[in-house]
């Protein structure tokens, strides 16, 4: 299977990963082969400059007509509805699982495929949304786009790095996705790279917000979540990655919001 996946077009594992991380027709255009899911991870954060760039372009657009609390909130709307709240759902397994399955690992595994959400993931879903938008609302519609189109796909290199350092938690046949990300070769993890820091790149070109810390800063966290998660379950999940995914993406917000801030004191 892996040999199958390494003499497949590039271009098919873009098109794997499009259909695979959002819920646009792209499958009406081309269908890949099957093979390719496996590697659509490795362009998870191209995905991010599509997520990213539609939920900044509306939050800026209505912004221009709109009340900007109602900007900030139709922008969250159309990344929930773009990615079909594919993540949102990860971080509510996630919560569930590790807020209510206690030391025992199967059973974080067991409530964590569980299609039903506990108190805990509806808790965390409604404290994350809130953070969210309370945090891009503190920034001006220009600075929190260019905050958007930066931490989605930076979040989402990060969060690939779980499947680098370890297993799938589970065997092959018992994924909800119904595949396993196959583990990176170096052409991969750097194209991985480039793709979650060529909009920082572009960032700190618009901005006088040093990069550093939002990338130390955010890679800390990312490394705490690798840690948690190994420690808890030995390996990783779907959900484990959209957790890590939302959780990276709003750490990085914050850092951008807090040093936006006090730029502007």
């Amino acid at each position: 299977m892996e040999a199958s996946v390494e003499h497949t077009h590039w271009y098919d594992r873009i098109w794997a990963a499009l259909i695979f991380f959002t819920r646009l027709p792209f499958w009406r255009m081309h269908e890949p082969p099957r093979e390719c899911y496996r590697a659509v991870v490795e362009h998870w954060p191209l995905t991010g400059w599509l997520t990213g760039g539609v939920m900044a372009s509306t939050l800026w657009a209505c912004s221009m007509f709109l009340p900007y609390a109602v900007a900030v909130l139709l922008a969250i709307v159309v990344r929930l509805l773009l990615t079909g709240a594919l993540h949102e759902d990860g971080l509510a397994d996630f919560i569930d699982g590790f807020g209510g399955g206690g030391s025992d690992r199967n059973r974080v595994l067991a409530i964590m495929k569980d299609s039903h959400i506990g108190t805990y993931g509806v808790l965390g879903l409604i404290l994350y949304e809130f953070i969210l938008a309370a945090t891009l609302f503190s920034m001006p519609p220009s600075a929190a786009a260019l905050a958007i189109m930066v931490a989605d796909p930076f979040a989402k290199m990060l969060a690939a790095s779980l499947t680098m350092v370890m297993p799938y938690a589970r065997r092959e046949e018992e994924a909800k996705a119904k595949v396993v990300y196959r583990k990176m070769r170096w052409p991969a993890v750097l194209s991985l790279v480039a793709q979650g820091l060529l909009p920082i790149t572009a960032f700190v070109c618009l901005t006088d917000i040093c990069p550093w810390t939002l990338i130390l800063i955010s890679a800390l966290v990312a490394c705490l979540l690798n840690l948690h998660i190994w420690h808890r379950l030995r390996g990783y999940t779907g959900d484990c990655c959209g957790a890590v995914c939302l959780l990276v993406e709003l750490t990085a917000l914050l850092v951008i919001c807090a040093q936006h801030v006090t730029v502007n004191l």
